[in-house]
């Protein structure tokens, strides 16, 4: 639904309520900066506790890491910032520069910067312990690499919680020449979550009890209310199953908006963060999430989003209404508000439902939209626990559940996939929800489905010997394929394998990396039916209404196939105590388990199985994770990749960056158990 406009002239009280800052909207454009909002937000009393957020440019930065006063809720506190800056100043680099950032540190403690998904020397990474010994009070630490890359990122420190109490700011990287992404305006959007209680004792509460911060549990008068729905011994044998849990079905996020308020560029939702545009023009938004722990659920109310970057990386184009983003990630945007509103809701909800960052696209900066409501409180389910048995399995590369709507098919001719003759037995596309497809070039006959009014097979072009040629090259299986009903005309080997889509093999038999395991007080469940689930948006996101994006959306720009395949593969386990708030991969905590060695240059292939019922944003250091989606010929490249609560999912790397590198869950709380150090030699 469209949101209402305020047209009311905001009041300088609700102008500055809850928050004493300044957020600078970076508006890069072109040759950078296009346009700067200029929203200096003061304290409503005398004192300004620090200017606004700035965007800073070059190959040459000075950075300063230090306490300063804030005020975000109406209560003073101590953070820890950038050159005094909620979030931290917003970088801008260049594809090919060599950059020098000195950091200084004027904390009593130790601190570091990691520059999140940037590709670099192990001693550049910014991660104390691992070739880097921490940036000491008093002390410098210059960083000086070479920009290797584009696109939108970020960083943070990786000391203590100095992430949670400010210590993040955003990285743009523009290419040498022209992307083929065009905007007349850019903002960065970042998310985070701010608490006024120390990250200390947030954890020492999570530590006594697990659920210290859950503030949606359940009462009896939601089990009458499923009575009333199921009946009672459908609902009571409900009950009886959660009860014996370690966890409850609204066990959503460990940290809640019971001590986090929710902050869109260091703004909380009182101050409300606006973008100023011109209507009907296009808006390119850089979303990162910057949070310690939490999720959220973004859209924009009456526009369509156009995805177009996924982590930095450039996508196929992907229309949404709504996108989930995991702690760490990053999505850009492009979306064309219109002359009939004047200012539209950028809207992100926590995953819980228990508050939101919220700002606005407008066209006067003295009106903002308003607020749309939350969505119900999420409840997790059999398939979140990792014990529905029907549907979502890839292992064989089933995408009958797949949701493939908004999707612009013009690029794809399904008529070079005539599968007469191949066993479609791990390949069934019959039922595919095509809805909303642009079917102008494909002919879906070519693909099992039922079309009267398509030509005669002989009368297409069949490209599928193209295809499996293209397969064996990379060294896939091909005894499957029928050679005598291939076409080998020019015609069919003259096909564009850039935009076919190749089907990947989910389940490959690779030789296994040992790994030590142990059971213990460290696990408290396993997931016993963990399955592949890419194009499940998520707890609370299912069947909502609206298009929703999910990995299974994601498609490299560039075609893939020509990667090298994987020759082993590592199979991790997620595993956790919720009661008593430990967290461990394999059931081993970071400080009781070995580093895991690879060859440099080797191919891997990595599963992680989550036997837990939380989202796990998991981050591999110095190298790229290439994502397994079922399309071979488009795998697209992250930096994190988010594990779903009782699921499994996979991704390669490319052990090409020597050194001792972090593998770690990227939530904070999480982070000291869920922990590996890699060596690349």
């Amino acid at each position: 639904m469209k949101t209402n406009i305020q047209n009311n002239q905001l009041s300088r009280r609700q102008f500055v309520k809850g928050v004493t800052l300044a957020s600078t909207a970076a508006a890069l454009g072109a040759q950078i900066p296009r346009a700067l909002a200029n929203n200096e937000f003061i304290s409503n009393n005398t004192e300004k506790f620090y200017p606004r957020q700035s965007l800073l440019s070059g190959t040459e930065f000075d950075l300063t890491i230090a306490e300063k006063r804030v005020n975000i809720t109406g209560k003073t506190r101590v953070a820890t910032l950038v050159n005094g800056s909620l979030p931290a100043p917003t970088l801008v680099f260049r594809e090919g520069d060599t950059v020098t950032l000195r950091v200084k540190n004027e904390l009593d403690v130790d601190s570091s910067i990691h520059w999140h998904g940037l590709i670099l020397p192990t001693n550049m990474d910014g991660v104390p312990g691992f070739s880097f010994d921490g940036i000491k009070p008093g002390e410098t630490y210059t960083y000086q690499f070479t920009i290797q890359q584009t696109g939108t990122y970020w960083y943070h420190s990786h000391s203590a919680y100095q992430e949670q109490t400010g210590v993040y700011g955003a990285i743009v990287i523009l290419p040498k020449e022209s992307e083929p992404v065009q905007s007349d305006y850019d903002y960065i959007v970042q998310l985070s979550d701010w608490s006024d209680t120390a990250p200390e004792t947030i954890y020492a509460n999570l530590k006594k009890m697990g659920d210290f911060y859950n503030i949606g549990q359940r009462t009896v008068g939601d089990f009458f209310n499923e009575v009333s729905e199921i009946g009672f011994a459908k609902a009571w044998e409900n009950r009886k199953m959660w009860n014996t849990m370690k966890m409850t079905d609204r066990d959503i996020s460990d940290v809640s908006g019971a001590t986090y308020t929710y902050l869109m560029n260091g703004l909380s939702p009182n101050a409300h963060w606006r973008a100023q545009i011109e209507a009907g023009k296009k808006v390119r938004l850089r979303f990162i999430n910057a949070a310690a722990m939490t999720f959220f659920d973004v859209r924009i109310p009456g526009i369509k989003m156009t995805v177009i970057a996924a982590d930095g990386n450039l996508i196929q184009p992907v229309e949404v209404d709504e996108f989930r983003i995991g702690v760490a990630e990053t999505y850009d945007v492009i979306v064309e508000p219109d002359s009939k509103q004047t200012a539209y809701a950028i809207f992100a909800q926590s995953i819980d439902r228990t508050g939101y960052a919220i700002g606005s696209l407008t066209t006067d900066a003295n009106q903002i939209a308003e607020t749309p409501e939350m969505d119900p409180l999420p409840i997790l389910t059999m398939t979140d626990m990792g014990m529905d048995h029907s549907g979502h399995d890839m292992g064989s590369m089933n995408n009958n559940s797949m949701d493939h709507s908004g999707h612009d098919m013009e690029s794809m001719n399904n008529s070079s996939m005539d599968h007469s003759g191949h066993d479609m037995s791990s390949m069934n596309n019959n039922t595919m929800d095509h809805s909303g497809h642009d079917m102008n070039s494909m002919n879906n006959h070519s693909d099992g489905h039922s079309d009267h009014n398509a030509p005669m097979a002989h009368e297409t072009p069949d490209y599928s010997h193209a295809l499996a040629m293209e397969k064996m090259k990379m060294g896939m299986d091909v005894s499957d394929v029928d050679h005598s009903k291939h076409s080998h005309n020019a015609q069919a080997m003259n096909v564009d394998l850039d935009s076919a889509v190749i089907p990947m093999d989910m389940n490959p038999q690779l030789p296994q990396i040992e790994v030590p395991r142990k059971e213990g007080p460290q696990i408290d469940m396993r997931a016993m039916g963990a399955k592949y689930r890419l194009d499940d948006p998520g707890v609370g996101l299912r069947n909502n209404g609206r298009r929703v994006l999910t990995y299974a959306d994601l498609k490299n720009l560039y075609p893939t196939r020509h990667e090298p395949k994987p020759s082993k593969e590592l199979v991790l386990h997620l595993t956790g105590n919720m009661e008593r708030y430990m967290w461990s991969i394999d059931g081993i905590p970071f400080d009781e388990a070995p580093p895991l060695k690879f060859q440099y240059g080797e191919r891997i292939r990595i599963t992680f199985i989550n036997d837990t019922m939380m989202n796990h944003p998991m981050h591999l250091h110095g190298v790229w994770s290439d994502l397994e989606t079922g399309d071979e010929n488009h795998i697209p490249r992250k930096h994190t990749i988010v594990v779903q609560p009782g699921a499994k999912i996979s991704y390669r790397v490319t052990m090409d960056a020597r050194g001792d590198w972090a593998f770690h869950c990227h939530m904070l709380y999480h982070m000291m158990g869920m922990f590996r150090r890699v060596q690349i030699r």
